[in-house]
């Protein structure tokens, strides 16, 4: 297979836009110029700590202001038309740049990079810059389908932009983790059918993070190894291959859910090779579909990678992809009610090895 290109440019105020050329595509080399009105970058949004939790709240107001399940001639992701200025000047493969709204942005020039305490020592009112980044990922340049639709070699286009994204994006002052996500289906709240995912880059470390933390200090350096073994010798893995293994997890908290490891320590996508990283697009294009399939009509879902923190206690996490989905029949979903969204408590309607069942059945 040839060689991804890359090729980065510069929207009307000043955001990067970075173009992902497929290894057989026949696009050009230059893409044309945003033509739009230089214009000013929105403010910075706020982190308010939560007293009661310990955890950091994004206040991001101007996300008001964004798009909301526009008409397909007026799609910010697709390509600029005569007629229509979108967000990504030209044609493309693949296309990533800076959201237009972020709920985490850079520090303003000049001041100085704060610093997240520990919550001991946390007044109540504490208020913090959201310094991070957001950023858009946009898989094709069609306006209908879906990631699971596309080619493998598109799919390892996507984890390649993921790869160079988050190696570069690791390196920004105050970014503690750099988390890739798909949000897919109107019921999970997307305001953009065009097929997209995003990263987002947290000045902390997330709460879900942080316990896995202690669950890996608990139990030891090995963890996700041993994981590894408990679960491939289950009678829930959905795919195999030389260097991946998926599953649905032993305690799946929702109705259709299902986990991807590598079978060696990478900590995120950077670290796995060219050879891994295609082998890793056909296991993932299989999975996306046994959510596209389960049903007569494509399942939503969130297909969330979490990578390590930049901290010490990171280099024992492994990469590691969870898809989920509320729906738990053709015609129901599962909302989060009292228990799951006031305490935090999970309640499973299906079984995980019933799951493991409609999936692969879907494959």
């Amino acid at each position: 297979m040839g060689n991804i290109q890359k090729i980065t440019g510069e929207l009307f105020d000043g955001r990067q836009i970075h173009y992902f050329d497929d290894s057989d595509s026949k696009l050009p080399n230059t893409r044309s110029k945003d033509l739009r009105d230089p214009a000013a970058r929105p403010p910075l949004a706020e982190l308010k700590h939560d007293p009661l939790t310990g955890e950091w709240i994004a206040v991001a107001a101007h996300r008001h202001t964004r798009a909301f399940l526009p008409p397909s001639h007026e799609c910010p992701l697709c390509p600029a038309t005569d007629t229509y200025l979108s967000e990504i000047p030209d044609q493309f493969d693949v296309a990533v740049f800076e959201n237009k709204n972020p709920s985490f942005g850079a520090l303003p020039e000049g001041e100085v990079l704060p610093v997240l305490e520990s919550s001991s020592t946390i007044a109540f009112g504490e208020t913090k810059p959201a310094i991070g980044r957001c950023e858009v990922v946009v898989f094709s340049p069609e306006h209908n389908g879906s990631l699971a639709q596309m080619p493998v070699s598109r799919v390892h286009t996507v984890l390649q932009a993921l790869a160079e994204r988050t190696e570069e994006l690791q390196g920004l002052a105050g970014v503690k983790q750099v988390f890739p996500f798909e949000n897919r289906g109107q019921e999970i709240g997307v305001t953009l059918h065009h097929p997209h995912g995003q990263i987002y880059c947290y000045p902390y470390v997330t709460p879900r993070t942080q316990k896995l933390l202690k669950s890996i200090e608990s139990h030891g350096s090995s963890f996700f190894q041993d994981l590894l073994e408990f679960e491939s010798a289950s009678n829930r893995v959905l795919v195999e291959s030389e260097s991946f293994i998926s599953y649905v997890p032993f305690a799946a908290r929702w109705p259709m859910e299902a986990h991807l490891l590598p079978k060696r320590q990478v900590t995120n996508h950077s670290e796995l090779t060219d050879d891994e990283r295609l082998e890793l697009a056909d296991v993932y294009s299989k999975l996306l579909r046994s959510f596209e399939l389960a049903y007569d009509t494509p399942s939503p879902y969130i297909a969330a990678w979490h990578q390590a923190p930049l901290v010490p206690a990171g280099k024992n996490v492994r990469l590691h992809l969870q898809i989920t989905s509320p729906r738990r029949a053709a015609d129901k979903l599962k909302y989060l009610a009292g228990s799951e969204s006031a305490m935090g408590a999970f309640i499973a309607d299906i079984p995980a090895e019933d799951i493991a069942a409609q999936l692969r059945g879907a494959l």
